[in-house]
């Protein structure tokens, strides 16, 4: 069991004030019956959560704080390097704050707080809860070059010795995994697996997933294409040999030396190349579609040849297809989900998403888009949708639409946030007449 509970923001990008994104259910009927139950906790988390909100209101930057957040934890920092922090920049005062992050998650049947604050030099503050039934426990709290841990702890020399070689450009969660102290490895498993982000130009997610022929990920892929009006008859792979694209014999080389049995790398040429090692042969494949023609006949295309759309379902749908996995535990954040596709076939993966889910399921999906067709309460809840908006001080304002008492369960909502009543609506005014109204020499002098 590997859910995200609650993610908190502050002082990051747009985030100049703290914010706060929750997918633990409000006290609402709607579609009750895909909405999971944690009864230790008397607790029910939401499958999904989507955010709208105009451009530059701060949908992207919510992506990219978990983005920041899972490398640090998992790929952790170099003994020389800064922490690639971007704090809010509209407010000197907030140029010298540090940036504050914390996510509450569900793994292994356990809730735990997890927060931390760093500046591009340093972790300040670090501290990891273990939510009981009925109160909470401090597992340890790290202040600069102090750490307290809990009286079951304390006595542990290994993680004495873990905190002593972290550096003040680490975080103890990562540290303490590298010296292979896996007192918390359930939490560094939920970042490092469970927590899985695509953006916009992600190529092939779980590419590793689907290069066998009869794997059932290749398999449901294919189904699903030939569902979804693609055009798309068949998917599969195409062995190539890596000499015919002219590549630096040095890149070939590392390559050669660093892939190991089972892992796959991912060259981005003109078609994606998937590289594996097997039997110890380096193996280099593309990934090519089929077509029908007017003779009924299979046609091979490249990748190159599809439309954005079809690319962009097939980079998805592993996605899909992972989440609807009934032992799923996985947690997607997809950035832009509608990017190049018809509104009918993105409402169509929802669909397909949402009529998998139970109240024993443990997948769960968090979006960002802009299509105002998928804002209907016959398929979302009103706590599942919230709106970012961008303040008069430029920071962004988070909010869900079960915050706004009067948004009935029958209601268009859709309607009302066009008219700009329920936030995260764009103020446009700019019209036609903006082009003609003399300001050619406002121009030339850069005005």
């Amino acid at each position: 069991m590997h859910m995200l509970l609650r993610f908190t923001v502050q002082n990051w990008m747009s985030f100049q004030n703290e914010a706060s994104l929750s997918l633990v259910a409000s006290k609402e009927k709607q579609h009750g019956q895909r909405v999971p139950s944690v009864e230790k906790y008397r607790t029910r988390v939401l499958p999904l959560a989507v955010v709208y909100g105009g451009n530059a209101s701060g949908k992207t930057n919510l992506f990219k704080a978990l983005s920041f957040i899972k490398n640090l934890v998992v790929r952790g920092t170099t003994q020389s390097s800064t922490i690639p922090v971007e704090v809010f920049l509209l407010d000197p005062k907030s140029a010298t704050e540090p940036a504050r992050f914390s996510l509450e998650i569900l793994a292994e049947e356990k809730i735990y707080a997890y927060s931390f604050a760093v500046t591009r030099k340093a972790v300040l503050e670090e501290k990891l809860v273990e939510v009981l039934s009925s109160s909470e426990k401090v597992l340890y709290e790290r202040s600069g070059a102090r750490i307290v841990f809990d009286k079951s702890l304390e006595k542990d020399q290994a993680l004495q010795f873990v905190f002593r070689g972290t550096r003040d450009n680490q975080l103890f969660l990562t540290n303490s995994i590298s010296q292979k102290v896996d007192r918390f490895r359930a939490l560094y498993d939920w970042f490092e697996i469970h927590l899985q982000l695509v953006a916009p130009d992600s190529r092939f997610g779980r590419f590793e997933r689907f290069l066998e022929n009869g794997s059932p990920t290749l398999c449901a892929m294919r189904d699903a294409l030939t569902r979804l009006d693609t055009g798309i008859t068949n998917l599969d792979f195409e062995a190539v040999r890596l000499d015919d694209f002219g590549l630096p014999k040095e890149l070939l080389s590392d390559i050669d030396e660093n892939l190991k049995e089972g892992n796959v790398a991912l060259l981005m040429l003109r078609d994606p190349i998937a590289l594996s090692r097997k039997e110890g042969e380096l193996i280099a494949r593309k990934l090519v579609t089929f077509h029908s023609n007017s003779l009924g006949e299979s046609v091979k295309f490249g990748m190159e040849s599809e439309s954005n759309g079809s690319r962009r379902v097939i980079d998805l749908l592993p996605a899909f297809l992972d989440l609807c996995v009934e032992s799923s535990r996985k947690v997607y954040v997809i950035d832009e989900l509608d990017r190049s596709l018809h509104t009918l076939l993105t409402r169509q993966l929802l669909n397909g998403y949402l009529s998998s889910c139970t109240q024993e399921s443990r997948a769960q999906l968090l979006f960002t888009t802009y299509d105002v067709l998928l804002m209907d309460q016959d398929l979302l809840r009103r706590d599942e949708i919230w709106t970012t908006e961008r303040t008069e001080a430029g920071g962004t304002r988070l909010t869900p639409l079960s915050d706004f008492k009067d948004v009935r369960y029958d209601k268009d909502i859709r309607k009302s946030y066009l008219q700009g009543r329920l936030g995260g609506s764009p103020r446009v005014f700019f019209d036609g007449r903006n082009m003609h109204s003399g300001h050619e020499n406002d121009c030339k002098t850069g005005l």
